[in-house]
């Protein structure tokens, strides 16, 4: 095994495919994408050369402004709200249900499958009023309320959102944090737990230090898919009222494919994939520090 793996050849044949593949698939739309940052137009009226004209239109662009700031207020709520829950549930699983997690593990994962535009439509339904009213307005009704229209209003939109994003999602991120919670080896709780260290003491002071590499994963995993949220938005109200809830991702698809601009479509993907580069590079670098404390 040890001489296959140390023929550069070998590797070079077995790997090589997959890379092309990658390259294909993934570099070359990223390079393609970037080039046309510098353009404007599109195939049928052809591109301009305007160098960083894209770049500056966008920082003054309100309308961007406004998606930017709906991007990163999403994936900051959703990513708090998703690690938190998935760590409640994660403790609960190891330290409170033990070996008989396994249904509830199940049960609680169970949305993270359904697909997204699907899960949409179901929160959009929950909260509807008219012929159709949802049970939300129908609870707000049986206690002498008037049906409220939800989707209306942006607060109303975004916490539906948020809301409809945790539940599809906490089980996922439970999963992935009890992955991490089971290695820690048994023999460290058990000499804490002797110590004195019980309950909330023992989940500051040993589980949580042990448990930080999966839990900066998770968040780095979670900011990153939610600064890209696109379907679920679209399909909760379409980024209304107006454009109040229209995430950069949406703006970017509206500038792109219904607008034509090409060019500017592709600068607003560039700033995406910056902001979450700068997002991930923020995390490693706080943690780099913590260390080095």
């Amino acid at each position: 095994m040890n001489s296959i793996f140390g023929d550069r050849k070998t590797i070079f044949i077995l790997l090589g495919p997959a890379l092309l593949l990658y390259t294909l698939l993934k570099m070359v739309p990223v390079l393609w994408s970037f080039g046309l940052s510098f353009f404007e137009g599109n195939t049928l009226r052809g591109f301009d050369f305007v160098g960083i004209e894209n770049f500056t239109t966008f920082f003054t662009d309100k309308a961007a402004l406004q998606s930017l700031g709906v991007s990163v207020f999403f994936a900051i709520v959703a990513t708090v709200g998703q690690v938190a829950l998935g760590y409640g549930l994660a403790l609960l699983y190891v330290f409170v249900l033990r070996k008989g997690s396994s249904l509830v593990r199940t049960i609680v994962f169970f949305p993270a499958i359904l697909p997204t535009v699907a899960v949409a439509l179901l929160f959009k339904s929950f909260v509807a009023v008219g012929d159709n009213q949802g049970p939300v307005n129908d609870i707000i009704n049986f206690f002498g309320g008037e049906s409220v229209e939800v989707l209306a209003s942006t607060a109303g939109t975004m916490a539906t959102a948020i809301v409809m994003t945790l539940w599809s999602s906490m089980g996922f991120y439970a999963v992935l944090l009890y992955a991490g919670l089971l290695d820690i080896p048994e023999e460290i709780i058990e000499s804490a737990r002797l110590d004195g260290a019980n309950g909330l003491r023992l989940v500051k002071n040993i589980i949580l230090p042990l448990s930080l590499p999966i839990l900066l994963s998770s968040i780095i995993f979670s900011l990153n898919s939610t600064l890209k949220v696109f379907d679920s938005l679209l399909a909760l109200n379409n980024g209304q009222p107006g454009t109040s809830t229209a995430p950069l991702t949406l703006y970017m698809y509206r500038t792109a494919f219904e607008y034509a601009e090409y060019g500017y479509g592709s600068t607003i993907a560039l700033v995406l994939t910056i902001l979450c580069l700068v997002f991930t590079l923020a995390i490693f670098r706080s943690q780099r520090q913590k260390a080095e404390v």
